[in-house]
């Protein structure tokens, strides 16, 4: 009789994508069919007709083999934890006293958010820091995002998501670590110290907490900053503007799925859409601001794993308890909320033990380890430096 046993291997990884499908992803970008432009034709409908026709002839001519390559050359490895596949790449300091760093990307990212930290991360020495600031680095790919595919059947709560990530460092011999994420990651951040509260040493997340701020009356906003005030402003307008594709990813995401996988335009479109929207300055192009050599790796990754679907169920079509405030774990927080941040502090103490909180007024998008890198690090240096 045969029984379910678990893998506990952890196997190195290689990003290998065949020609074929290198190939058929040039073909369908040079043969894509556009639709008609909509009215005014700018970003209030979407993408702009003229800008996705450039993008779509730029991204054909993408050199994908000289990403695998440049990636190929982090150590990555694959590993099945709770019946899911996880991807991660694991970059040990070559400093003995490095702390152990689990960095946690967000959507319509990928790993690839990190790429440019991981030297700084490992090695500050060789980048004018100090030793003492050195980190054991592992990202991993989110369950269903990436080589982190497919998504396993089942629920997928952030407290899942973290009793993965848990697992992931025990497996990797980290009994104790620290913790940063954005967007998603952030989230998922702070209820790895929930669920593990004796392993976590801190969180740092860029943006917010993800701590729902809930109903603010007309007195309580007067004793806000004006910081906050704008902040809540802008949770507004979001609300009101731009929720349509949380309504549409949290109840539909097969067709998301369906649409991204084949169709590499639609995939380009649906995440260029979020990617300039969320860039700080907003009249800048995200192009510009993030380089065409993440956006087409990026997108390229979403498309050759056909994880546009499974990407948005695990981030928005979870049965999360919507509103509910959770337990503060105790573990020391700090945030750094860029300008396009709505991070708000008052909504984040009710849940968490906030010891650093950094606004950053004029600088900076929801993309911070790729829009402020510098920034980004030295807080995260700074914070962590006063837990060890």
């Amino acid at each position: 009789m045969k029984t379910n046993q678990t893998d506990f291997r952890i196997r190195p990884f290689r990003i290998e994508i065949p020609d074929t499908e290198i190939d058929d992803l040039r073909s369908r970008l040079q043969n894509a069919r556009f639709a008609p432009p909509l009215g005014a034709d700018d970003w209030s409908t979407g993408i702009p007709s003229a800008e996705l026709r450039d993008l779509v002839i730029r991204w054909a001519a993408h050199d994908w083999h000289a990403t695998e390559e440049r990636l190929n050359a982090l150590p990555q490895f694959i590993t099945e934890i709770d019946g899911q596949r996880i991807h991660a790449v694991h970059v040990k300091s070559p400093h003995p006293d490095a702390t152990p760093l689990l960095l946690l990307h967000g959507w319509p990212g990928s790993f690839l958010e990190f790429e440019a930290l991981i030297g700084p991360l490992t090695d500050p020495v060789a980048h004018g820091g100090d030793a003492s600031d050195a980190f054991d680095i592992v990202i991993p790919s989110h369950p269903g995002f990436g080589f982190s595919m497919p998504l396993s059947v089942g629920a997928w709560p952030l407290r899942r998501v973290a009793a993965v990530y848990l697992e992931l460092m025990t497996r990797l011999g980290y009994e104790r670590f620290v913790v940063q994420g954005g967007d998603y990651g952030a989230g998922v951040a702070p209820e790895i110290a929930r669920s593990a509260p004796d392993r976590v040493i801190g969180v740092h997340a860029n943006g917010s907490l993800g701590t729902f701020a809930g109903e603010a009356d007309e007195e309580m906003i007067a004793t806000l900053s004006p910081l906050d005030q704008d902040r809540l402003r802008r949770i507004g307008e979001f609300m009101e503007h731009e929720f349509g594709y949380i309504s549409i990813q949290s109840t539909r995401p097969g067709l998301i799925g369906a649409m991204t996988a084949d169709s590499p335009v639609a995939q380009l479109a649906w995440i260029l859409d979020k990617l300039h929207a969320w860039t700080h300055p907003a009249e800048a192009s995200a192009i510009d601001v993030l380089g065409e050599q993440f956006v087409f790796d990026n997108v390229s990754l979403y498309w050759f794993t056909a994880s546009g679907g499974s990407a948005a169920s695990l981030v928005y079509a979870q049965p999360e308890a919507w509103g509910v405030e959770e337990q503060s774990s105790g573990v020391p927080s700090a945030v750094i909320a860029f300008a396009h941040d709505v991070g708000l502090r008052f909504a984040e103490e009710k849940t968490n033990n906030i010891v650093r909180w950094t606004d950053v007024e004029d600088r900076g998008g929801h993309f911070a380890a790729l829009e402020e890198p510098e920034m980004l690090l030295a807080d995260v240096r700074e914070f962590f430096r006063t837990l060890r």
